[in-house]
């Protein structure tokens, strides 16, 4: 499977609609704090903007509602697995994309056969507090050694600059949050991501 290089995580619709219009192909739709109810509108709504722009959007954690809406990709953290019906997400023909921080992680990852593998943090992430520390690229090196023709995706302290040695790395697609939605200018940024992922 071939995905697009570019894969920002945003926390709300509004950022699906800056980001879709300018050609954005692979976004993760990632939602805290939500009451039920607006998260599956917001759910439903960002799906439907995928649809109308021809990309894939990926669901963070709630697999009942991505099965329930009709969603095509779901993102799991380790955590999430835990509580996940996987045989339910597959019967639904989703398409997982799993994240991973040490080896127990991916081995556990890899008995799942994911759709995709993400690695991280590769650099210090200002994001969410996490106990791992930075994995940096020769954990990447490493990654696609062991998971082979998986796609993987490096995620955590990612910018433009670093984007080209993630990729040299052996990353397939690399995963920008804050790079972006910090940025005074983050429709360029995009554009910027989009050329360095081109």
């Amino acid at each position: 499977m071939t995905l697009p290089r570019f894969y920002p995580i945003f926390d709300s619709v509004a950022w699906l609609e800056r980001a879709l219009p300018l050609g954005v192909k692979l976004v993760q739709l990632r939602i805290k704090d939500r009451a039920p109810d607006d998260l599956r509108a917001d759910i439903r709504a960002g799906l439907a903007l995928a649809r109308e722009y021809g990309a894939a959007l990926v669901i963070n954690d709630y697999w009942q509602i991505a099965i329930e809406e009709g969603a095509d990709w779901l993102h799991l953290g380790q955590e999430d697995l835990d509580e996940a019906d996987l045989p339910a997400i597959r019967r639904a023909g989703i398409k997982l994309g799993l994240s991973t921080h040490d080896h127990a992680e991916l081995d556990r990852a890899l008995a799942l056969s994911p759709d995709y593998i993400a690695l991280g943090p590769v650099y210090p992430t200002i994001l969410k507090q996490m106990k791992w520390h930075q994995q940096g690229l020769e954990r990447v090196r490493e990654w696609k050694r062991l998971i082979g023709e998986i796609p993987l995706c490096a995620i955590g302290g990612m910018s433009v600059a670093r984007a080209p040695g993630a990729f040299d790395a052996g990353a397939d697609i690399v995963s920008a949050v804050t790079d972006i939605t910090l940025n005074p200018d983050p429709d360029a940024r995009m554009r910027d991501w989009q050329q360095v992922c081109a």
